[in-house]
């Protein structure tokens, strides 16, 4: 699957559920497609109970998160790696990330290189895509790396 169509099938889930969840104490996610790769359970272990200062919220399906009250970011491991893309690719906390802008202020956030992919997308209207990035580095490094962003 292109980065494109996973972008585009992402976004409209993303879409979907950031319209449900803002009224339910459980954040109705769907689970990436390598959701039970054994580095998704590693990083999930190691995610946050905070980040940018939203609390983490309860989510039903593997490998996924959430923070803030109506969702401002959601997280989900297991998607398949991205190692070519015309996005651009900024570093945050020693983690290469692709971003998407195309619907914001939503923002996504692709790993590069990691195996498998993490996706986060954040509505930087309710917290900092810089910040964000910078408090899951912990539990994201926990993907190895198979190569870097060229500046």
């Amino acid at each position: 699957m292109t980065f494109s169509r996973m972008l585009a099938s992402a976004l409209a889930a993303t879409a979907l559920v950031a319209s449900l969840t803002g009224c339910s104490a459980t954040v109705s996610l769907d689970a990436a497609d390598n959701s039970n790769d054994p580095l998704c359970a590693a990083v999930s272990v190691r995610l946050p109970d905070t980040v940018d200062g939203l609390a983490r919220r309860t989510t039903d399906a593997q490998a996924t998160a959430a923070w803030g009250t109506p969702s401002a970011v959601l997280f989900r491991c297991g998607l398949a790696p991205v190692t070519v893309s015309k996005f651009k690719c900024v570093t945050a906390s020693n983690v290469d990330w692709l971003v998407d802008d195309s619907k914001a202020p939503n923002y996504r956030f692709v790993t590069f290189a990691r195996t498998p992919a993490i996706e986060v997308v954040v509505d930087s209207g309710k917290a900092s895509g810089s910040k964000v990035l910078d408090d899951l580095s912990l539990a994201v490094q926990q993907v190895p790396v198979t190569k870097h962003c060229l500046g």
